[in-house]
């Protein structure tokens, strides 16, 4: 299945194979369905802190969240800029992420920290995936985008690990 059904539309010129580019794409697609889910969930637990160090864990998911936003514009449009289309809908979001929602009604600080420290590595791990792929596909510029990104899932998992430590 091809990821665009109007190839006049979505047509991008590029001297890169065209197979290749559809791979680079779809795993773009899912890193974008990946990212809107972490940074949900980050956001549901922002709003649902709680306890001692409340203000700290508050600020640093609210950080985290607008770091993890901001990632997402760049990577979709990468995949445009590819000649395929991005996600459409929140349907779709639901249909690629790996990242796993929470609903649980309540969840103690410390388990809210681990998770997204866990959320953060499988992100990281996915963006390695891709990049592999993009270094198969000889596409060192969407390469570039995810060494960025990848940086910043791991500062985030470090930042979270520490924040969970019960070392003084």
């Amino acid at each position: 299945m091809t990821l665009h059904t109007q190839p006049s539309l979505l047509a991008t010129p590029s001297d890169l194979d065209e197979a290749g580019r559809e791979t680079v794409a779809a795993g773009l697609r899912r890193l974008v369905a990946d990212l809107f889910a972490l940074y949900v969930k980050t956001k549901n637990y922002h709003w649902h802190m709680s306890g001692r160090h409340f203000r700290d864990y508050h600020l640093l998911l609210d950080e985290q969240s607008q770091q993890i936003l901001a990632a997402i514009d760049p990577v979709a449009e990468r995949g445009r800029a590819l000649g395929f289309a991005t996600l459409r809908s929140v349907g779709e979001i639901a249909q690629l992420q790996r990242i796993a929602d929470d609903d649980t009604p309540s969840v103690r600080a410390h388990d809210m920290l681990t998770t997204l420290a866990a959320d953060n590595q499988v992100l990281a791990q996915g963006m390695r995936e891709l990049h592999a792929r993009c270094d198969e596909a000889n596409d060192v510029a969407t390469a570039s985008i995810l060494e960025n990104y990848i940086d910043e899932a791991e500062r985030r998992t470090w930042f979270l690990f520490e924040t969970t430590r019960e070392i003084d």
